[in-house]
This record gives C-alpha cells, sequence and structure tokens, in this order.
C-alpha cells in the first residue's frame, strides 16, 4: 500500500439513522489495509443529488433495497491518500499518485451477464453501491457524506482534469454522467430536431447545455423556478416553460404545442422527477419521436395511467436510463473541460456546507432553494 501520511484511525461522517430524521456526524473506522485494487480517498467535495433526498424520506426503498445506517452520498471528488497493490492506474491506464483527485463509480461484479455479455455493467445484479450500503460494516466509508471514503476494488476511477473544479467534477459525477448516458442512449440528434428537456434541476440543466453544444435546431426546457430557467436560457434553451405559471399538466403540454405551432417535438428527455411528467412527456411527443425517462423512481404513489395503444399508433420509441458507468464519467468531465468557457457550470454549484450542516443542505435543495447543494467535509467554521 502506497501512501505518504499516517492514515487516520477515523473519519468524521453525516450518516442516516432514520428516514426524515437529522443526519447524525459519527466517528467511522477507517480501514488500515487496503484490498487488492481499492484506493483510499479524501473526499474534497461531495454534491446533494436528488437520490439523496428521496434516500433520507425513505422512498428509494421501493427501488433500492436498504439497509440503515448509512453514508449517503455518491457524487464526489477525492483525492487519494493511499493507493491499493494493483491500484496506480485509472480505469483507462492514466498513472494515479498520492495526492491526484478522481471519481470513482459503484463497483459493478465484472461476471454476471450483464457486466460480461450485455456490456451494461449499471444493470449488474451484484453491485456494491455507495449510499445504499451499511456503514456499520467493514470496509465502513461507503458514501460521500464523509472525510474519506474507500473506492472498491471493483469501482471504475478517473483521473479529474486540472481544469475542472473540484465541486464541477462532483456535480459531474453522478448528474451530468447520467444526462451522458441518456444522450448516448437515445441516438443522434440532428440540427434539425426540436428537443423538450422536462425539468430544470441538474439534470435538466446539464441536458439543455449538451443538447445546445450538440447543435440541436431548438430547445425547450420546462421547471422552476425563474432563476433556475434563466440558467436554462444562458446554457442555450431557446424557450422556457415555467410549471408555475402553467401549474396543471396539460397546460404545459398545450404550452410546449402551441410553441410549436400545435406539433410535437422529435425528443423528449424527462428529467424532472415529477410524478406527472411521463404522461405528459407523451403529449409533447410528435408521431415517431423519441422518449428517454431518467427522472423516476419507484415508489408509492408513483403509479400512473397510460394508453399503450396510443405508444402503438404514434409509433414512439421509449427508453430508460440507469446511473451511469465509467466512461460517462470520463466523456462529462470532458464535455467540462472543454466547454467551461462556453457554460457557467459555476451557477449550478454557488454554496458551499460543512459536514454539519449536511441536513441543511438537504433541507435547502427540496426545498429548491439550492440547486446543487457542495458539502465540503473538510470545511471549518473559519474556512
Amino acid at each position: 500500500m502506497t501512501t505518504t501520511f499516517d492514515i487516520p484511525t477515523t473519519s468524521r461522517a453525516a450518516v442516516l439513522t432514520e428516514h426524515g430524521a437529522p443526519l447524525e456526524i459519527q466517528e467511522i473506522p477507517v480501514p488500515q489495509e487496503l484490498e487488492r485494487g481499492a484506493l483510499l480517498v479524501r473526499i474534497e467535495a461531495a454534491t446533494v443529488c436528488g437520490s439523496d433526498l428521496h434516500l433520507w424520506d425513505g422512498s428509494l426503498a421501493g427501488s433500492q433495497a436498504l439497509d440503515l445506517p448509512v453514508i449517503p452520498g455518491h457524487e464526489m471528488v477525492g483525492r487519494i491518500v493511499a493507493i491499493g497493490e494493483d491500484a496506480e492506474r485509472d480505469t483507462f491506464g492514466t498513472p494515479l499518485r498520492v495526492g491526484d483527485r478522481i471519481c470513482f463509480t459503484h463497483a459493478s461484479c465484472g461476471r454476471c451477464e450483464h457486466c460480461r455479455f450485455d456490456n451494461q455493467p449499471t444493470l449488474c445484479t451484484n453491485r456494491q453501491y455507495y449510499m445504499f450500503t451499511n456503514c456499520s460494516k467493514p470496509p465502513y466509508l461507503v458514501g460521500g457524506f464523509s472525510e474519506f471514503a474507500y473506492v472498491f476494488p471493483n469501482s471504475g476511477r478517473v483521473l479529474v482534469p486540472d481544469e475542472v473544479d473540484t465541486a464541477w467534477a462532483s456535480a459531474a459525477s453522478c448528474a451530468l454522467r447520467t444526462v451522458v448516458h441518456s444522450f448516448e442512449r437515445i441516438g443522434k440528434l440532428n440540427p434539425w430536431d426540436t428537443v423538450v428537456i422536462q425539468g430544470a434541476g441538474p439534470l435538466g440543466l446539464f441536458a439543455t447545455a449538451l443538447a445546445d453544444h450538440l447543435g440541436v435546431g431548438r430547445i425547450i426546457t420546462i421547471g422552476a423556478p425563474d432563476s433556475r430557467l434563466a440558467i436554462a436560457k444562458q446554457y442555450g434553451a431557446a424557450q422556457v416553460v415555467s410549471v408555475l405559471d402553467h401549474p396543471e399538466p396539460d397546460d404545459r403540454v398545450n404550452a410546449v404545442r402551441e410553441l410549436l405551432g400545435g406539433d410535437g417535438a422529435e425528443v423528449v428527455f424527462e428529467f424532472s422527477g415529477a410524478r406527472t411528467a411521463f404522461t405528459e412527456g407523451l403529449g409533447m411527443i410528435k408521431e415517431g419521436g423519441r422518449y428517454m425517462v431518467t427522472g423516476q423512481i419507484d415508489g408509492p404513489g408513483k403509479e400512473v395511467p397510460v394508453r399503450p395503444g396510443f405508444i402503438t399508433r404514434q409509433q414512439l420509441t421509449i427508453m430508460g436510463t440507469w446511473s451511469g458507468h465509467i466512461a460517462e464519467y470520463r466523456k462529462a468531465l470532458h464535455f467540462m473541460r472543454n466547454t467551461r468557457d462556453k457554460y457557467d457550470f459555476g451557477a449550478l454549484v454557488p454554496h458551499r456546507y460543512r459536514l454539519d450542516q449536511a441536513t441543511d443542505a438537504l433541507s435547502r435543495m427540496r426545498a429548491q432553494e439550492d440547486i446543487k447543494p457542495v458539502i465540503e467535509p473538510h470545511r471549518t467554521e473559519d474556512s
């Protein structure tokens, strides 16, 4: 194991012990020996994802097994402090050294049919997850809201480019990589296409920027509040539709159709997570169009009525995206590096929080007072 200083025996972490309750600051054991292929990192930044909110309030239980206590956080940037045997390079062969910044993935097994035959590791049935894994058992440091984190031996890892800000890279490691995965699955976008993006949260705003950079002919972004829609316009949206001005699902469908002269869009992306978004999106698609559903999760009250015959008659292509693998992480970081002067990614991550303010960060994101809160576990009151 390669390291340059004594590894601490414990790490402060914000721990979820009860759904809906404030996170508890606890001292979590730090593994003193690393498995072959593992890394230990000092978390520089962990950005809050919508999934962290659903983990906190318990609504993720419908789609993911949970065994409390857990450390929330799965989008983060860590600075390497210890390197296990055979972990001296990132997934793409770039040498890694103590002090380097990396993003890293959940760990797929590499053995199941999804991993080896389908080449879809995000569907791995044996996946080790950050933020869902019980933190009272080794290797303990299995979430981003912590001073240190353990990089599983099978986790993909990628060096963060020097030109990419740490908070940006953290946001890229879930929100943007998921958007990249969604765009790759939906297929080619053309300069004559109209794209509707449902949602003006981190995913929807990243999607607006990526669609603009790819040269889409016209982008319409739906969401709220107005401050987020202003960012969407800066990122390339030709028009925006406010859910505050159009509070009912039919209002939003009609607003989009009116902007398009009664027609639908060639492509619709669902990044909102709103219960009614799926049926709304169906109403916004042109005959023969494509629909990518990314923001929806299972859970009580998420059921919506759908007429399958409408999908048949309109000859629609409907797809879903779950998570992303290390290739999407790398592409997301390169997109940020190459477009950092074109899009103000800092507008998504303006606010910083200490570890003991993690519950406040979750609350502010839920209230839409913060787009993408940044938790800096080593931040102090004086910094």
